[in-house]
């Protein structure tokens, strides 16, 4: 029986060994990490967000300039299929709220446990501990291990080695130049669902850095002129901003650091009311209350909020009742560099998917496949990129048999 090769233990790595074992092919799994699935246990530390519930149209539109690629991926394995898929693992998964899905537990653990433990029944052998160095001389491949450097036959293999986030984890980025010595085109890393750096007073940083912004609306028009506005949370950091509002925006703020070095949007705090109802409320405030007081107890606007109003208004313009009102609306952020890329959740950019054919195997390196998020592709948190992680793992295995066919 053919033996094929899996580099990475994430997800993506995973899910193409359970296609392939399944089939009966005979397995060998190698991750630089002394355990797989390292930066999937760190996702489910909060509660594994897996998949959404939303409708598949608006789900697929979530990949952006990516749709057309992911959505027969997802098509064969989708939110619902990967919820079955866990149900199969004995894992029960519910729709939360916001129409995220996680799993009954909250935890990636008990899920990676049932999910290795078929693994191993169906035969995965797996290599911990063996980072992968590219190719020898004579085309093999070539791991380096506690004990020294291995070699192994090449084809076919399947290369699954995530991202450049969180290097500590084992997404480091480092088969970029290996790809680029074999002349395979690769998009740069970028930082995706990324936080952001602002130029806050000292009183701001020192006072509220890790202060949550609750129930704000984020309003930003991109490079080609779509606005959109969106309510949610953030954080305040001592360098800038991040959180999950911020996410849904950070490929568009991203771009528009490219294109122009800087990017500016707008907060609402106070999303709840219109400006005729603040700004009527303002009139009435009492001479001898303090404006920050008197917001506290009218709008129970909180200190980090009445500190981005003081850090944007001046107090000679807080007599000014409609440019007061206008402000607390529209508080204008200016960013000026994403946090550094080894902090995101995830990353933009890697190998495009021209450079693959239908099987996700590279059109000038025969046998050699990709998927998951070492492809160019990028989606915000909610449960997106595990998704098509998941459903990327699932074609590039069938994208094997079907090379293997042949």
């Amino acid at each position: 029986m053919k033996s094929v090769i899996i580099i990475g233990g994430g997800p993506t790595g995973l899910m193409a060994a359970e296609q392939l074992t399944n089939a009966g092919f005979v397995v060998d799994l190698y991750d630089a990490m002394p355990t797989l699935g390292r930066k999937f246990l760190l996702a489910g530390i909060g509660g594994l967000n897996i998949t959404h519930s939303e409708p598949f149209a608006a789900f697929c539109s979530r990949y952006a300039e990516r749709q057309a690629e992911l959505q027969p991926l997802l098509a064969t394995f989708g939110a619902d299929a990967l919820r079955a898929w866990c149900a199969e693992l004995g894992v029960e998964t519910f729709v939360g709220t916001s129409g995220r899905v996680f799993p009954k537990e909250m935890k990636a653990a008990p899920l990676l446990r049932a999910w290795l433990a078929r693994l191993k029944r169906n035969g995965l052998r797996i290599h911990p501990r063996h980072r992968w160095m590219g190719w020898d001389a004579q085309g093999q491949l070539v791991f380096e291990t506690p004990a020294g450097n291995v070699t192994s036959p090449n084809l076919p293999v399947i290369l699954a080695l995530g991202g450049g986030s969180w290097k500590k984890l084992g997404s480091d980025g480092a088969w970029v130049p290996l790809l680029e010595a074999c002349n395979i085109p690769i998009a740069p890393l970028k930082p995706a669902n990324c936080g952001f750096l602002c130029a806050w007073s000292e009183h701001l940083r020192s006072r509220f850095a890790g202060a949550p912004l609750k129930s704000v609306s984020l309003s930003f028009t991109d490079l080609t002129g779509h606005s959109e506005t969106r309510k949610g949370e953030m954080i305040v950091t001592e360098r800038g901003v991040e959180g999950s509002l911020i996410y849904a925006f950070s490929a568009r703020l991203r771009d528009s650091l490219d294109a122009h070095g800087s990017a500016r949007f707008y907060l609402d705090l106070l999303p709840n009311h219109d400006h005729a109802h603040i700004e009527a409320t303002l009139q009435s405030k009492p001479a001898n209350k303090t404006l920050g007081n008197f917001l506290k107890s009218r709008f129970k606007l909180d200190g980090v909020k009445t500190a981005l109003l003081f850090e944007t208004l001046d107090k000679a313009h807080w007599q000014n009742i409609p440019l007061l009102a206008s402000t607390l609306k529209a508080i204008p952020l200016t960013v000026t560099a994403t946090t550094p890329i080894d902090e995101a959740i995830s990353t933009a950019g890697g190998v495009p998917f021209a450079a693959l054919d239908s099987n996700l195997m590279l059109r000038h390196k025969p046998g050699i496949f990709c998927a998951g998020e070492m492809l160019d592709w990028e989606a915000p948190t909610g449960g997106y990129l595990l998704t098509a992680c998941f459903a990327s793992g699932r074609e590039v295995g069938e994208g094997v048999i079907r090379w293997l066919a042949r």
